[in-house]
């Protein structure tokens, strides 16, 4: 039972981490149509923002975790105005291919240029909370629960701006029907930008969350950019609910067979699934053809 009980936590562990990069994965996608494949180095930038303020400037731990959620909406923001409004305003009909070609070269240029100002060396993950909690033979990192806690409360931030504010009605307008949000006043524009922000953010944050368990290298964030895409084919592209479902299910699928099978068996599994979900279900689990909900 013991091991059982440590193969759920890591489950769980993985599937918070997976559900906040698929949730600013699934934000974007739901608003604008971009699959933004600098998504990772935005996780990378996070990391390495909060171990530059805490290690580097000796600054208290909260600042980390600031710095790291600020550095990863600049960033979004910063794509947007000088990436994707440009290929959006030059030619929109093409916009979904150019903007995945443009990403990854803006991918590719911040992970070198992380890769030259740290170099090739891993680092830890100054914040982080050491320690363990114990009950009956099981035992529960602390580091763990602030993963698991923290993702969820992210999620429910996240979902609670969707639902009861005006930026958070604007995106999920413009994510519906554009045209139509623009004759109703809702400046598309600054939908944008906001989405790209605020999915920077949730990136910053899981860097942050990711090296806390790992360690900080330049391809940091190229592991879970790839879990989140899988997630999201198997939800269905721009399904933020069903993106954290598949999350959270597919990770613990992942554990189990880890631990059953080896860690080289669990991403061939998860491939194997999402093979299988696009054959039976080629929009994904709780997508819409045609349709893009958010």
């Amino acid at each position: 039972m013991d091991l059982i009980g440590s193969v759920v936590v890591a489950g769980l562990t993985t599937g918070a981490l997976y559900a906040l990069a698929t949730l600013g994965l699934s934000l974007v996608w739901g608003a604008l149509g971009m699959l933004n494949m600098a998504h990772g180095a935005m996780l990378t930038l996070g990391g390495y923002s909060a171990f530059v303020i805490v290690t580097r400037l000796g600054l208290p731990m909260p600042l980390g975790v600031l710095a790291s959620c600020v550095t990863g909406a600049a960033a979004g923001a910063v794509i947007y105005l000088s990436v994707a409004r440009p290929l959006l305003a030059r030619a929109p009909e093409t916009f979904e291919t150019t903007i995945m070609i443009a990403t990854f070269g803006v991918a590719v240029a911040l992970e070198n240029a992380i890769l030259l100002v740290f170099g090739g060396q891993p680092f830890g993950q100054p914040v982080q909370i050491a320690g363990t909690l114990g009950a009956g033979g099981f035992t529960l990192p602390n580091q763990n629960l602030l993963i698991m806690v923290t993702a969820v409360l992210l999620m429910l931030a996240i979902a609670a701006f969707l639902k009861q504010t005006k930026g958070g009605r604007a995106i999920r307008a413009v994510a519906q029907n554009r045209e139509a949000a623009e004759l109703l006043g809702v400046p598309s524009g600054r939908v944008y930008l906001l989405a790209l922000a605020l999915s920077g953010g949730l990136a910053g944050i899981c860097g942050l969350l990711v090296s806390s368990i790992t360690q900080l290298s330049p391809t940091l964030g190229a592991d879970p950019m790839l879990k989140a895409f899988i997630m999201c084919v198997v939800a269905g592209l721009g399904s933020i609910p069903g993106g954290i479902v598949a999350s959270f299910g597919l990770a613990l699928i992942e554990s189990f067979v880890q631990y059953q099978f080896g860690a080289r068996w669990g991403f061939p599994v998860l491939l194997g699934i999402v093979i299988l979900v696009l054959i039976v279900r080629p929009s994904g689990l709780f997508g819409r053809n045609q349709v893009r909900r958010l």
